[in-house]
């Protein structure tokens, strides 16, 4: 799911659930099976809703079936897409500035404060821009190195 609106995050308290969001659906009655909450209380526009790239990787000693997304504010997951389990999350870049890093145990990004858009703090060089690190590009992966490829930007914004 996207990103939540209106642009304007004080007239919109809290996390937004379920904006921002990883759904894993059961592929016969169509019923949620997870939500994984990306960018709670999105304030950038980074909607999100870029590609997802399956894989079948070694996990913790396991063959593991995952869902890697790259996504618009400039990390990239990995979730366990079998039962929504986040396995990793990263920055695509060093300088992606909006967060200093995601809690893998509680899932959630541990923000810096300093380039949040609040109405009465000028926030300049937020890195990404609204456009994203990555932005409805097609990715692809190549199972024999156990990588996948894709393009980025490197645009911030005030």
């Amino acid at each position: 799911s996207g990103n939540p609106a209106p642009w304007n995050e004080t007239m919109r308290p809290g996390d937004n659930k379920w904006t921002m969001t990883i759904w894993g659906r059961d592929v016969n009655t169509g019923e949620a099976k997870f939500g994984y909450q990306k960018t709670p209380h999105d304030e950038w526009d980074y909607a999100g809703v870029n590609y997802m790239g399956l894989s079948e990787q070694v996990v913790d000693g396991k063959k593991t079936k995952l869902l890697t997304h790259p996504d618009r504010n400039g990390l990239v997951y990995t979730l366990n897409r079998e039962n929504g389990t986040l396995v990793n999350a990263f920055k695509i870049d060093d300088t992606v500035n909006w967060v200093k890093k995601v809690d893998l145990k509680t899932g959630l990004p541990i923000r810096d404060p300093e380039y949040s858009t609040h109405m009465d703090h000028q926030a300049t060089g937020i890195c990404p821009s609204a456009m994203g690190y990555h932005n409805q590009g097609i990715e692809s992966y190549d199972p024999n190195k156990q990588l996948f490829f894709m393009g980025t930007n490197h645009i911030c914004m005030d």
